[in-house]
């Protein structure tokens, strides 16, 4: 017999293992609503920053994009925080249904502008997000676009009473499949 040196727990751990990585199945339920492990970007993984999507971010469906901005990179006070991306990103964004979340807790909007010509989303807190605090900005009503793919959203940041310019945080890189 085959098994005589081996145990039984042994055996069934090592087609488990096997079997997981000859289906995948793990892996891909895994990266299909969480950022996994990017390699090669472009982006130094001390820009990329965290997202979830709640739905899987399947091609051509709906979705709640959940994009996450830590504490270490908040550094200023933020009065708006401008999210651009591709001109290859075919969805639809809700701009009635944005949420802001500061340390677990949300936080009133005054106002967001969706601008599909130039690629780019504005949220305005009503008041100054301060320095050092989580965020999460929530995307509800997400049309994702029908071709997946991989895509660069950047998070910039306008600090209140600042030069108006734009200060980076990080980049999203989001993959829809």
């Amino acid at each position: 017999m085959l098994l005589r040196g081996f145990s039984m727990r042994r055996v069934v751990s090592t087609l488990a293992i096997a079997g997981c990585l000859a289906t995948g199945l793990p892996i891909i339920a895994f990266a299909q609503g969480l950022p996994g492990l990017t390699l090669f970007s472009g982006v130094k993984s001390e820009n990329q920053l965290s997202y979830r999507l709640d739905f899987g971010g399947n091609s051509n469906s709906w979705d709640r994009y959940r994009l996450r901005v830590p504490r270490t990179k908040m550094k200023v006070a933020v009065a708006q925080f401008s999210i651009d991306y591709p001109n290859y990103f075919k969805g639809t964004f809700d701009p009635k249904d944005v949420e802001l979340m500061v340390n677990d807790k949300k936080v009133a909007i005054e106002e967001v502008k969706w601008s599909k010509e130039n690629y780019v989303i504005e949220v305005f807190p009503k008041e100054p997000v301060p320095a050092g605090t989580n965020v999460e900005l929530i995307f509800s009503n997400v049309k994702n676009p029908s071709s997946g793919g991989m895509f660069y959203f950047n998070c910039n940041v306008l600090s209140p009473g600042d030069v108006p310019l734009l200060r980076s945080l990080g980049t999203w890189i989001i993959t829809i499949s």
